[in-house]
């Protein structure tokens, strides 16, 4: 098949193919734009679906954004005089027309940090620059006429509230800049008097969308006006929307949850992300007559057994990321719920594991070994020796993800572990080793090199030393070893970078 999309002139559509599993690997796009003509044209339109949020430091892409501009919002933001002589002369693409997804409260941020980098303070002429460069963004991605993927509102900063009301007003006044957009995401804090106006306006796009695909509510977003909202006889996605994301939401006094659900005719995902209040949920869904299919459930606390045996017993088939243990040890009785429950556990994340349940650990990963792909552990009380000399044993022959967060890790029962999982191979591999004493090497670093690097199994790698209010010794920082296992085709990388965290994680659900 590959062969004769090359003979039948599809090159283009299978290197793209190729480069689009680099999505996320800023310098492996910015390497494929150098290879040539072709490479640089299919490698540029991924470099700027979501350039707000690239963590790179560097926010020069705002000037090569201005100088697409009109010639009169150029004239205006040349008045100010506050940034002279930084517009490229030239571009190679309309650079605009290629973005996807749209956080207002980045593209803010964004144009802050760039302020700060050109020396320029904050005053009262720099902050109506600032709201004029916002604006201006907002009308150039609308006059290239974009088609966003996804578009966040996530307002965790009072000042940023009048902005963000401009924009959305702009945005109502042009609503197809956003009618194709399958995400939306809802961030919004209470206690402004223009939260209700913000509020308003993004219960009219809402309710203009007849497509819409996934949802999150986040951050105590006031879920009883979005409740309202989706019963409402306005809501035109009750036979698009398949994915609801709950996200640091509290349920409380929430009390109409079942004919939210109820009403919802295609909804493939609901996903609880460290939500308070999770007992009025419970006890309100476990009255539904259509399944819920719970993908995700993120526990800050311990839940009542009761409450999460009702759950699990109910909707556990459909769980798929569990993660619990943040705020206190891992429950022995939850583990055991898990493992009766939920046989299609893909992602775990266990934090805080005491001595008395690891092999309780164990016997759950064997359970789900045949779909998990994600692990971490994060140890509490529990001595390393137990999850060194076992774990390697349990695991699946592949691994997308491994994450071990161990306290003083001994060398020996380090090397049990690599050579008892030589069978496995680990697209990501992330070890922290919470230290006792400051120390600039990374003794666990000759193995690693011995069972991991030369028989190159591993695709990205990352390793720290943590010792509390000093420095962490990252491997990345060593640029000889570094180079080393670039010669095995082994990317090492900041260890904070590889790390998938809960708000890395939410932004990948589907």
């Amino acid at each position: 098949m590959s062969c004769s999309k090359i003979f039948s002139g599809d090159l283009p559509e299978l290197i793209y193919e190729i480069i689009k599993n680099f999505q996320n690997d800023y310098s492996t796009l910015h390497s494929c734009v150098l290879v040539n003509r072709l490479w640089c044209r299919l490698a540029i339109p991924l470099l700027w679906e979501n350039p707000f949020s690239i963590t790179t430091g560097n926010y020069n892409f705002i000037e090569v954004y201005l100088y697409n501009l009109n010639d009169y919002l150029k004239t205006k933001i040349n008045n100010y005089q506050i940034i002279n002589n930084l517009l490229p002369s030239n571009t190679l693409f309309n650079y605009p027309s290629f973005i996807k997804y749209l956080n207002m409260c980045n593209i803010t941020l964004s144009i802050e940090r760039w302020l700060e980098a050109n020396n320029k303070t904050s005053n009262a002429a720099v902050s109506e620059f600032k709201r004029l460069i916002n604006m201006s963004l907002v009308k150039l991605f609308i006059e290239n006429e974009v088609n966003l993927h996804t578009f966040k509102i996530e307002i965790n900063n009072i000042h940023y509230y009048d902005t963000i009301y401009d924009i959305l007003e702009i945005i109502l006044q042009n609503f197809n800049f956003i009618h194709n957009i399958r995400n939306l995401n809802l961030s919004i804090v209470n206690n402004h008097c223009k939260s209700m106006l913000i509020k308003n306006r993004i219960s009219q796009i809402i309710n203009l969308h007849q497509n819409l695909k996934r949802i999150l509510f986040g951050n105590n977003t006031n879920l009883s006006l979005y409740q309202s909202l989706l019963l409402s006889k306005e809501f035109n996605c009750s036979n698009t929307l398949n994915t609801i994301i709950f996200y640091y939401v509290n349920f409380k006094d929430i009390n109409n949850l079942v004919k939210v659900f109820e009403n919802l005719n295609v909804l493939e995902s609901v996903h609880i992300i460290y939500c308070n209040s999770l007992g009025s949920f419970i006890q309100q869904i476990t009255n539904l007559t259509k399944p819920l299919k719970l993908k995700s459930l993120f526990m800050l606390m311990a839940l009542q057994i009761d409450l999460l045996q009702s759950l699990l017993q109910k909707y556990g088939n459909y769980l798929e990321n569990f993660k619990c243990g943040s705020y206190g040890f891992v429950q022995q009785r939850h583990l055991e719920l898990i493992m009766k429950y939920c046989k299609n556990i893909k992602f775990l994340d266990l934090c805080g594991i005491e001595r008395h349940i690891t092999s309780l650990i164990f016997d759950l990963i064997e359970n789900i070994n045949q779909n998990l792909n994600y692990l971490s552990i994060n140890v509490g009380d529990c001595q390393n020796e137990l999850i060194l000399r076992n774990l390697g044993l349990i695991l699946p022959s592949k691994l997308e993800y491994l994450s071990l967060a161990l306290r003083m890790i001994n060398t020996n029962d380090f090397e049990v572990f690599l050579k008892d999982s030589q069978d496995t191979f680990f697209k990501k591999l992330l070890i922290n080793n919470l230290i006792g004493g400051y120390s600039d090497d990374i003794d666990i670093l000759p193995y690693i090199k011995e069972y991991i690097m030369k028989k190159k199994r591993v695709q990205y790698l990352a390793i720290k030393n943590t010792l509390y209010n000093r420095v962490d010794v990252d491997l990345s920082n060593f640029k000889d070893e570094v180079n080393e296992f670039k010669l095995h085709n082994i990317k090492v990388l900041k260890y904070d970078n590889l790390s998938t965290d809960i708000y890395r994680f939410v932004n990948e659900i589907d």
